[in-house]
């Protein structure tokens, strides 16, 4: 199950796939998802629940939990070769975004399909650097750039992870750009959310189109 969107009729779009806030496949991601194609690309955000969407901060934790590592790896694998099989995409252009449980998954999938993946931005990527093993110790396995957005007011990323990440990703030579928002908190970009903090996201948002613009178009 999955969102797909784009609105050109024309061969060879670049592809990019949209990973959920723990909330769900909820409109907010579909929004972003049809955004993005409004930009030119073809976007496809898999359902990580398989249809389930809550407002509950304490339902969503309890999925979030519960969601399998190997099935979430499967579906996004899923994603990945749906794209690639797609007629009007350019399986040689294919991008991935994320927010927060996304944005763990992003920094996984540029490790995980390294051949694939030719652009990472993961925002606000909670638990990049937690789990056993975690997305972090694969930093070695991405090639591809990366675009990475934080809050400096983000209670569930610590900048002390923040800094890890940025450590890591130096260390092992990933070419890569890092925005930390100093009065923006979690789930800043999310304009449903009551710590959507719009300057930040605004920033972000074109941020985001110019890098991929460049990278896959």
């Amino acid at each position: 199950m999955g969102f797909l969107a784009w609105s050109e009729d024309t061969a060879a779009l670049p592809g990019l796939i949209v990973l959920q806030e723990f909330w769900g496949l909820n409109e907010h991601i579909k929004d972003v998802t049809e955004r993005l194609a409004s930009e030119g690309f073809a976007a496809l955000a898999p359902d990580m629940y398989d249809g389930r969407v809550t407002t509950d901060p304490t339902e969503a934790r309890q999925w979030l939990m519960a969601l399998d590592p190997a099935e979430g790896l499967q579906k996004m694998n899923g994603a990945v070769e749906h794209l690639k099989s797609t007629a009007n995409v350019d399986k040689e252009k294919i991008g991935v975004i994320g927010f927060c449980m996304g944005g763990r998954l992003t920094y996984l999938a540029a490790a995980h399909h390294a051949n694939d993946v030719k652009a990472a931005v993961p925002y606000y990527g909670g638990g990049i650097t937690m789990g056993n093993p975690s997305p972090l110790s694969r930093t070695g396995e991405i090639k591809c750039p990366m675009y990475l957005f934080f809050g400096a007011k983000d209670q569930l990323i610590p900048m002390d992870q923040v800094g890890q990440i940025n450590t890591e990703l130096t260390t092992k030579k990933v070419p890569f750009q890092m925005k930390i928002y100093p009065e923006a908190g979690h789930g800043f970009f999310c304009d449903e959310r009551g710590s959507y903090h719009e300057a930040s996201a605004k920033d972000a948002w074109e941020k985001t189109k110019s890098f991929f613009a460049q990278h896959l178009k």
